[in-house]
Parts: structure tokens; C-alpha cells; sequence
């Protein structure tokens, strides 16, 4: 694996690769890697012949008061877990090397940004959109793969690459569980022993969600109100959000049907944790997507 730290190297190898006809696969992460993290990897691996992979903590998309400093960081396991993921390219930049002056220009999606988790971070998916934007040029690929935890991220993502007509394909792949469904996250090392014992109540809870929608219920506000419930019978939990929407504009739905997402956040400790299932409703059938 070649490790790279500066937007030169990123270009001249991905030129070489073009040269010899391969596509290029990228997975933007901020490190600290686990699981979810690599089945990314691995489905970059398996479509595409360079896997490009950047470990960047980008300060754009943190708030004020928010983690930032604390972030978990550690470049060394992270390289090892790329190695042995049998990634081509970590392209590991400093902040000077993404961010040399303050940047003027932003890249900004009011409406999918506003809601869901938008509510709370007001300014993150802008940071988000600006920094995966910049990450594009810089890479150029041909298909990029993303986590489905983070729906309202890929939302954003695809929106914006529909907007500004960037010619990258954008794959979500599937959420990594625990085996008691606690979706992998980098920020669940914040958990104390307790937290992580009730941590799992945002996939039971939206698991709530889903079986009032099997058994025929189609108002979102009592599909909304189970998974609330869910959460209450743990009172550390602290909710945020437990949302019913559009999977596409993420609006709210008068009607569970169609293509339908199903999103929890909430505080358990000093974490901020999110989850999500997505599903298809028809008259027929309600199928996970």
C-alpha cells in the first residue's frame, strides 16, 4: 500500500492508474477504522482495480462545542487495517495541505441539510458536501462507496453529485452490526460499559418501527411514536430525533409507502449516536432495502 500525504502524489498515481486502464474506487473516511469502514474497502475492492482510500478529520464539519479535538485519531492501526483490507493508496493529508488559506467557497444543500440531524448540527453536512466535493477533484474517481448508517450523508452526497453533474458513481453499502445490533461507529469507543449496554435500543427501536409497519400500519406518527417508546424504557438514552421520511428528500411522510427511511439519533453519555433501516412499502409487501 502506498501512503500519500499531499494532493500531488494523490493525482500522479491515480494519472498512472488511467494510464493502464484501471477505474479508480474511493472511500473517504475521517479514520479510526472498523468494520463498517472496511466492508467499504472491500466492496471497493471487488468493483474497481485502484482503492483509493483518505483518512482526513475534516474540521469543516464539526461545531463549535462539538468533538473535534477529541476525535478518535490513530494513524498506525489504521494503516495496518488498510494494509491487511488490501487497499492500493491512503492518502492521509494534513489540514494545511486540504485547507492551505480559509476557504471561501462552501457547498451547501439547505434543504437536505436542515433536517434530521441537520436540526442539531446545523453546519455539518455543509461541511460534509464541501470537504467530499474537494476530496472528488482531488481524486477523480470512478465510484465512490459510502456508509448506509450515515443515510442523510449519502442524500447529501447524491444530490450534490446530480447538481453539480460529477461524473462518479455513488455506492452505499449496507450497515456493520454488533451482534446485538449496535451499528459500528468510530464514536462508540466513548461508551462506558453501561452506555454500551443500552446502546442497542436505537436498532430495537427501529426495529419497533418496522414491525408496526409489517403488521399494516401506514401513519408515520404511530410508526414514530414505537420507536420512541422503545427508547424511553432506557432513561440514560437521551433522544434527538426518531424520524419517518422520505429515503430520498428526506421530508416527512403523510403516508408510510414507497421508498422509506427510518432514522433514530440520540446522546448516551458524551456520544452522539445514529442509525437508520431503509425499506420499500407497497400494497404487497415492505421489503428492506
Amino acid at each position: 500500500m502506498q501512503v500519500v500525504n499531499t494532493i500531488a502524489e494523490v493525482r500522479a498515481a491515480v494519472r498512472a492508474a488511467r494510464s493502464r486502464g484501471q477505474r479508480i474506487g474511493f472511500v473517504p473516511t475521517m479514520g479510526y477504522l472498523h468494520e463498517g469502514h472496511l466492508s467499504l474497502v472491500a466492496a471497493a475492492r471487488a468493483e474497481t482495480d485502484l482503492v483509493v482510500v483518505s483518512l482526513f478529520v475534516n474540521p469543516l464539519q464539526f461545531g463549535p462545542n462539538e468533538d473535534l479535538a477529541r476525535y478518535p485519531r490513530d494513524l498506525e492501526r489504521d494503516q495496518r487495517l488498510l494494509e491487511a483490507g488490501n487497499c492500493d493508496l491512503l492518502f492521509a493529508p494534513s489540514v494545511d495541505e486540504m485547507y492551505p488559506r480559509p476557504m471561501e467557497t462552501e457547498v451547501n444543500l439547505p434543504n437536505l441539510a436542515a433536517v434530521l440531524c441537520g436540526r442539531s448540527r446545523p453546519t455539518h453536512f455543509r461541511g460534509v458536501a464541501t470537504v467530499v466535493c474537494k476530496l472528488f477533484q482531488i481524486v477523480q474517481p470512478d465510484v465512490a462507496f459510502f456508509g448506509q448508517k450515515d443515510a442523510q450523508q449519502v442524500a447529501v452526497v447524491r444530490r450534490m453529485v446530480e447538481d453539480l453533474s460529477i461524473p462518479v458513481e455513488i455506492r452505499a453499502v449496507p450497515t456493520v452490526r454488533e451482534p446485538d445490533g449496535l451499528a459500528k461507529s468510530s464514536r462508540n469507543v466513548y461508551l462506558t460499559p453501561a452506555e454500551r449496554a443500552d446502546a442497542p435500543v436505537l436498532y430495537r427501536a427501529l426495529q419497533a418501527g418496522v414491525q408496526r409497519i409489517e403488521a399494516g400500519e401506514r401513519r408515520p406518527e404511530a410508526v414514530r411514536e414505537a420507536m420512541v417508546q422503545t427508547v424511553a424504557e432506557r432513561p440514560s438514552v437521551r433522544l434527538d430525533y426518531a424520524e419517518v421520511v422520505d429515503g430520498t428528500s428526506l421530508r416527512p411522510l403523510a403516508v408510510v409507502d414507497g421508498y422509506v427511511l427510518l432514522a433514530i439519533a440520540a446522546y448516551l453519555g458524551r456520544a452522539r449516536l445514529i442509525d437508520n433501516v431503509q425499506l420499500h412499502v407497497s400494497a404487497d409487501e415492505v421489503r428492506r432495502v
